[in-house]
């Protein structure tokens, strides 16, 4: 008997309606409603923070194009079984490593980091956002092959590999946030995976060792991050200006806001404009709309988080299982992560925040795993013919 972590007690569309109409009837609303929040208030602040000083009035534009495009690609995903996808798990995570293996061979490099392909100079696409999804796409699947033991070492180094290699070829760019995203993402499908505790141990004692001793390998900038954060008085007027004056938009905010468009962090350029339509976006959202507009915000990730978790539940096989539980965990960290940065409950790490931030690659990732997850959670509701 399957879990459900929320009742759901509808019924099957008459299987004589099309399998289109049938499947429509069965979208889970509880993605959809936030999802489709989130993405209209990331358009309306990125044009807002095209108005500030030194702004880009016209970026939203650029923006409007990703949604539309990402939503179109969301609405495939869904209509399609996910577990077509499971046939191709291999080439799709191959492309994926050689994407990132060639960026960092020919990539543009900006801000001192090979991150992103340029397309006629027009587009700029970020093929590590990708990478998290095609990993996860493989781990689920690994996860859900009959002959998988997760008791077996020799089986467990197997899939550890599949985390490792993209993890360090983004780390190696360098990103070293978003390569940090795939170990929580593949402790969380092991844990569903019910692996045994002493290899949970394990891993914790050994990701414990592991963390100071990669400080010295930090570049110069990222260990800088790391020690304004723990001391923010240090650097208060260069590396630690940004996160200062989030924290200061937030705070100003109070319960309700400034009101739409009257903030002045943003408006008048104290957060620059290069992070306040991206990573720091959030700061805006919440010195213009208060507290009560950040706990919506809040709200949004956690029904999206929770329709995730709940699809994992109910999902009909074990790929799919594993998939859901992978995509609930990435909007988890990137949404917990990208706010607690904007906070300073985090150092800066650069991960934006999901559906919301600035950025075409991020986007349409993300629509891409809630499209994925839509389909899962339609096919637990129909039948298997």
């Amino acid at each position: 008997m399957k879990l459900t972590l929320i009742n759901d007690n509808r019924r099957e569309p008459s299987p004589t309606l099309p399998l289109f109409v049938r499947q429509i009837l069965q979208v889970d609303f509880l993605q959809l409603i936030p999802m489709l929040f989130l993405l209209g208030l990331g358009l309306f602040y990125i044009y807002s923070t095209g108005q500030q000083v030194g702004g880009n009035p016209d970026i939203w534009k650029r923006q409007l194009f990703y949604v539309i495009l990402g939503l179109s690609i969301w609405l495939f995903l869904a209509y399609v079984d996910y577990k077509i996808w499971a046939q191709w798990t291999i080439v799709i995570y191959s492309v994926g490593v050689i994407a990132l293996i060639l960026v960092l061979l020919f990539g543009v490099e900006r801000y001192g980091a090979k991150r992103w392909f340029s397309l006629f100079g027009l587009f700029s696409v970020q093929p590590s956002e990708f990478a998290k999804i095609a990993t996860l796409i493989l781990s689920a699947w690994v996860l859900s092959i009959r002959n998988f033991n997760l008791h077996n070492l020799k089986h467990l180094s197997g899939f550890a590999l599949i985390t490792a290699i993209p993890f360090l070829l983004i780390y190696k760019e360098p990103d070293l946030g978003s390569s940090l995203i795939f170990l929580p993402i593949a402790a969380a499908m092991l844990f569903v995976g019910r692996v045994r505790w002493k290899w949970i141990l394990i891993s914790i004692v050994t990701v414990m060792i592991m963390i100071p001793s990669i400080y010295p390998f930090l570049r110069g900038y990222q260990k800088e991050r790391i020690l304004v954060f723990l001391d923010p008085a240090r650097d208060p007027s260069n590396k630690g200006w940004n996160s200062r004056q989030s924290q200061l938009a937030v705070g100003s905010g109070g319960l309700y806001g400034k009101g739409i468009g009257n903030s002045t962090q943003s408006t008048l350029g104290f957060l620059p404009k290069t992070v306040s339509n991206s990573d720091f976006i959030f700061s805006v959202i919440a010195e213009e709309t208060g507290f009560v507009g950040s706990a919506m915000v809040l709200l949004s990730y956690l029904l999206i988080i929770l329709s995730a978790f709940r699809t994992a539940a109910i999902a009909r096989d074990d790929f799919g299982k594993y998939l859901a539980v992978g995509i609930g965990v990435l909007i988890f960290i990137h949404s917990s992560v990208n706010i607690g940065m904007t906070i300073r409950m985090m150092p800066v790490t650069g991960l934006p925040l999901p559906l919301v931030s600035l950025g075409g690659s991020f986007i349409i990732s993300t629509m891409i795993a809630l499209g994925l997850l839509q389909s899962i959670y339609i096919r637990a509701h129909m039948d298997e013919s």
